[in-house]
């Protein structure tokens, strides 16, 4: 039964994801891309602006370009009124997906109707360790327990080796993740939630209309001679693992009620969302714990879901967490994932809900849950019911 407080989207967008350091939004500060997604996206929609509240803005690594609240930068880039709150949330690559679980919980208590809720990141410009890591580094915290420092790449040879998850079988999930991608691509599918984005690259004006991360020419042979990087013999490669990119997403949040007087196209209602924390040292298996909270939480099933979203941080992560859930993977990231479109880190989980949002849309309807593992050891999930 329905609900006029029941959480729903009625937008979500995302920018092309980009190569950092040499893709399209490579010489593009976060908040000027960003900025332009939210701006055409809300006119796409042609929603009046002047009901928008907040953006809920979610940044993994907010210093330097991304720093000084870059919410509240946006909002005025973008010429959204000044009476439009902003706020940036840090979950590491959970963020973006976190602002939709604020956005849903703020509306379903009643503190709000309408807000606008995304990420955005550049790695080109912002590393994943930060301008000064070494600044980051508590003394005590390093010696008690050095293992919360621990190299991502590092924590996925960790998960390979407890799980015992081959270099071969990671490959395959590699492979497998270009070639749905790359079918996505050709078949229009991300046409949908895809803003382009015009920028300035080496002086000239461009359009960055689509993901740049998806190669036809990935094969199961180029993967096997990669080098592995994190340890020696280990079997977590540059082609096994998410690419560093550039990107931002917007997902504008109503209540049902709010929706319907206004004439809001419904694309899903947010179900539920649960967090979780694991050992720093394996943060990849995040997804496990919080998945079975969410599932606990909804009285729902694996066998419920018509489609399970998971952020390929690492095919080493990605691989236990289908088995220990349970996850049939044909249900697994029918449109390709992040080893092959890119990890825009804080504007990621945006990106996913852009995804699996219109890719239910296309199927009728049905629940899906997104979820992501979180650097520093945490887990996030959400679920969504298209109607």
């Amino acid at each position: 039964m329905s609900d006029k407080r029941d959480p729903v989207i009625v937008m979500a967008t995302r920018t092309p994801v980009g190569k950092a350091f040499k893709g399209g939004l490579s010489q593009t500060r976060p908040d000027d891309f960003a900025a332009q997604l939210m701006r055409k996206s809300i006119d796409r929609l042609q929603f009046d602006e002047k009901h928008l509240t907040d953006l809920m803005l979610g940044c993994a690594m907010t210093e330097g370009e991304q720093g000084y609240n870059i919410a509240r930068q946006i909002t005025v880039l973008a010429g959204f009124p000044d009476d439009m709150a902003a706020t940036t949330v840090n979950r590491f690559c959970s963020s973006s997906a976190q602002t939709i679980g604020y956005a849903a919980a703020t509306i379903k208590a009643g503190y709000g109707d309408c807000i606008l809720s995304g990420g955005t990141e550049s790695m080109t410009l912002i590393p994943m360790a930060g301008l000064h890591p070494e600044r980051y580094v508590n003394p005590r915290l390093k010696d008690e327990r050095p293992s919360y420092y621990m190299n991502m790449g590092q924590t996925a040879e960790q998960v390979a080796e407890k799980y015992g998850v081959s270099r071969e079988e990671m490959d395959k999930f590699a492979l497998s993740s270009h070639q749905k991608a790359l079918k996505a691509q050709e078949g229009g599918k991300f046409d949908d939630e895809i803003i382009p984005i015009e920028t300035t690259k080496d002086g000239e004006s461009i359009t960055v209309k689509k993901d740049e991360g998806p190669r036809a020419d990935t094969n199961l042979e180029a993967l096997a001679k990669l080098k592995t990087v994190f340890k020696e013999n280990g079997s977590v490669t540059a082609g096994n693992a998410s690419q560093m990119s550039d990107g931002a997403s917007a997902t504008l949040v109503t209540s049902r009620g709010f929706a319907e007087e206004h004439g809001l196209p419904i694309l899903g209602r947010v179900v539920d969302w649960s967090v979780a924390g694991v050992p720093a040292e394996i943060m990849g298996i995040g997804p496990i714990p919080a998945v079975k909270k969410l599932l606990a939480k909804t009285g729902k099933t694996v066998d419920d879901l018509a489609l399970f979203e998971l952020n390929e941080a690492f095919a080493a992560q990605s691989l236990p967490v289908c088995r220990e859930l349970g996850v049939p993977m044909d249900k697994v990231n029918v449109n390709g994932g992040a080893i092959a479109l890119g990890h825009p880190l804080g504007a990621t989980g945006g990106k996913l809900a852009a995804t699996v949002l219109h890719e239910l849309k296309r199927r009728g309807g049905g629940l899906a849950v997104e979820t992501m593992c979180v650097g520093s050891g945490q887990g996030f999930a959400i679920m969504f019911a298209s109607e």
